[in-house]
């Protein structure tokens, strides 16, 4: 085993390549490693071995020499206006690259577009729904890049800047036997993604929307309400008998369920699209 980790960062921002090279080396900065099965621990120091602009630079000398293959990559995710340039060196990385003893080089994902998106509790609907989009936007980003082989994720923009102390960090935990490692804001984010991933998992998505119509139409089913009385209730839409079945029906196809009455009201509820607290159930 080498006496230091070493460590080649891929990133196009020159600033930030000479920061992290400075630091890091500057400060000889030492992480604590698990040895064996045992819990014994030792330091070691960190060392960057190389920076480069883009991913070709990097490849170049990855080529040049296997002595050269560092324990590390810290790779940004966004190069020169593509978003996921930083995948795309993941990739390559797993399936070209080992280090001589076998051991894969562990790679770390710089960026600041994994930050969690603001609360909007308060906001307007609209912006709520922005903000769902972005989630998902930044998940899915997280979760190409774990399936192609990076360790750990960590924001440039993490709670008072960006420090040299966040990837230390990210070294020493994975350098202590964890798998995987996000910082602060990335963790924020992957768990709201994964958690509208796994309700849309459950409740089938709704690509239809629902008009307020159907929407009243639910609520009376829900209060106990015929097709006759709907239609004497809703007389703002003027509608017959016949066309509030007829709406019911086109409410389970865009629901993709049975036409049911009890699925169609749990579908709404499951949905948001009905509030058990605005049903006004029916005296009899």
């Amino acid at each position: 085993m080498s006496d230091k980790i070493t460590i080649m960062i891929v990133d196009d921002e020159p600033i930030i390549r000479k920061a992290i090279k400075y630091e890091i080396n500057g400060s000889h900065a030492m992480v604590d490693c698990r040895l064996d099965d045992d819990g014994r621990v030792e330091q070691r120091e960190l060392e960057v071995i190389g920076s480069f602009a883009d991913g070709p630079q990097l490849f170049a000398a990855l080529n040049s020499s296997s002595a050269n293959r560092p324990d590390y990559l810290l790779v940004d995710m966004e190069f020169q206006g593509e978003p996921t340039g930083g995948i795309a060196i993941t990739d390559r990385v797993r399936r070209q690259f080992k280090k001589i003893d076998g051991s894969d080089i562990k790679i770390i994902i710089l960026s600041g577009r994994f930050d969690n998106p603001a609360r909007m509790v308060s906001k307007p609907k609209e912006m709520d729904l922005d903000r769902q989009t972005r989630i998902k936007d930044i998940g899915s980003v997280v979760f190409e890049a774990l399936g192609k082989g990076a360790n750990a994720f960590v924001s440039k923009n993490a709670v008072g800047g960006f420090s040299i102390e966040n990837i230390v960090r990210a070294i020493s935990c994975l350098e202590r036997g964890e798998r995987y490692y996000f910082n602060y804001p990335v963790m924020l984010t992957l768990m709201e993604a994964a958690e509208l991933y796994f309700e849309r998992e459950r409740h089938d998505a709704i690509d239809e929307p629902v008009s307020d119509e159907e929407r009243e139409i639910l609520l009376h089913e829900a209060a106990g309400c015929t097709a006759q009385e709907i239609a004497q209730r809703l007389t703002q839409w003027n509608e017959s008998e016949k066309a509030i079945q007829e709406k019911q029906k086109e409410l389970s196809r865009k629901f993709n369920i049975v036409n049911k009455s009890g699925a169609r009201i749990a579908k709404a509820i499951q949905h948001g699209l009905i509030s058990p607290g605005d049903i006004k159930y029916l005296k009899r």
